[in-house]
C-alpha cells in the first residue's frame, strides 16, 4: 500500500565547486526525496514517485528507484522533453539551477494536482515536494490535501529573492504540516538572521513543524506548536556531492514523523548521509546494519533545544 509520495524528475548536469562535471544524473527533488522516505521506512513497497517525463529519457536513469523497490505508477510519458538543468553547486552548498528546457514545457512534467495521481496513491499518507516561495501555485493543491486530511511536507527550491510579507507566510505555513528550508533559504523567506526572531515569527504565522537544514552542522527541528525543539547532528562521512542530501532529509522526516520529531529528526540525518557520499542516488537502500548504525550516531549526538 503506497504511503509517501513525492514529486518530479529532473536530470541534472552538476558543475562542482572544482569545475567537476557530471552529467544526466537523476534528480530534481523527487527521487532524492522517494529515496529517503524509503531508506527511513525500511522498504520502497509504500513510497510512490510522481513526475513527467518525455521519450528522451533513457530509462535505465530509472534504475536506483527500481532497486530501491518505489513504485513508479506516478511517472508518466508526455509529448514534452524530460526536465534537464545545470545545477551549479558553491562550497558552501548553495546551488543555481539554470533550466536546459523550454520552461513552457515544466508546467506539464512538473506539476503536482490532484488528477495527475493514480489511484493507488490517492489512500497514501504524506506528501512532500518543493517550491518557490511566494510564487509557487502548487500551494492550493498543498492546501487541498491538507483539508482532505493528508501530511504535506514542503520545501524551498532555492532562497527567495525578497524576504515574504505576513500574508504570504500565512498561505505557505497554511499550506503544509512540514516546513524545511535550509538556513540560508530560511533566512531569505524570513528576512531575519536571528534564531529567536525567526522562530517566533514563523509560530506567530502559523508554522506548524519548522526544520531548519543547516548542512555539516545538522538540522535544528522545531515543533512550533507546543515549543519543543531538538538538535541532530549530521551523521559523519565523506562529502562527495551534496546536491539531493536536503531531498532525502525531508523525504525521510516526514516518511518517520508519526514517531515524533526526535525520531524522524534521526532518521532524517542518517539517510541524508548516504546521498553526500557519491554523485545522484544509491543504487540500493542501506544496508540495515550500517543504516542502524548511522541512526545510533544521530540519536547519540540529540540534544534538546531551549528557546532564548
Amino acid at each position: 500500500m503506497i504511503q509517501h509520495i513525492a514529486f518530479g524528475i529532473i536530470v541534472d548536469d552538476i558543475v562542482c565547486p572544482d569545475g567537476t562535471t557530471h552529467l544526466g544524473v537523476l534528480g530534481g527533488g523527487g527521487p532524492q526525496t522517494a529515496w529517503g522516505m524509503a531508506a527511513a521506512a525500511g522498504t520502497g513497497a509504500a513510497v510512490g514517485l510522481v513526475a513527467g517525463i518525455g521519450a528522451d529519457l533513457d530509462d535505465t536513469i530509472l534504475a536506483p528507484m527500481r532497486a530501491a523497490g518505489i513504485n513508479l505508477d506516478g511517472v508518466r510519458i508526455t509529448g514534452h522533453p524530460t526536465p534537464r538543468a545545470w545545477q551549479l553547486v558553491e562550497l558552501d552548498g548553495r546551488r543555481t539551477q539554470e533550466w536546459r528546457v523550454p520552461v513552457q514545457t515544466l508546467g506539464v512534467q512538473l506539476a503536482r494536482t490532484w488528477d495527475i495521481l493514480p489511484d493507488t496513491y490517492r489512500a497514501a499518507r504524506t506528501f512532500h515536494w518543493g517550491i518557490h516561495p511566494g510564487e509557487d501555485r502548487s500551494l492550493a493543491f498543498a492546501r487541498d490535501l491538507l483539508d482532505r486530511g493528508y501530511r504535506v511536507s514542503l520545501e524551498p527550491f532555492k532562497p527567495s529573492d525578497r524576504p515574504l510579507p505576513d500574508a504570504e507566510l500565512r498561505a505557505l505555513f497554511a499550506a503544509c504540516e512540514v516546513f524545511s528550508p535550509n538556513w540560508h533559504e530560511a533566512v531569505g523567506i524570513m528576512g531575519t538572521d536571528d534564531t529567536n526572531t525567526l522562530l517566533a515569527r514563523c509560530r506567530d504565522l502559523g508554522c506548524r513543524v519548522l526544520a531548519l537544514r543547516r548542512g555539516a552542522d545538522g538540522a535544528d527541528v522545531w515543533d512550533l506548536t507546543t515549543g519543543r525543539g531538538v538538535h541532530v547532528p549530521a551523521v559523519q562521512t565523506d562529502v562527495v556531492d551534496v546536491v539531493g542530501a536536503g531531498n532525502a532529509f525531508c523525504g525521510a522526516f516526514v516518511a518517520r514523523l508519526e514517531d515524533g520529531i526526535e525520531t524522524a529528526a534521526c532518521h532524517a540525518s542518517a539517510t541524508a548521509s548516504y546521498l553526500i557520499e557519491q554523485v545522484g542516488i544509491p543504487a540500493a537502500l542501506p544496508d540495515p546494519a550500517d543504516y542502524a548504525r548511522r541512526l545510533d550516531e544521530a540519536r547519540a549526538g540529540l540534544r534538546k533545544l531551549a528557546r532564548s
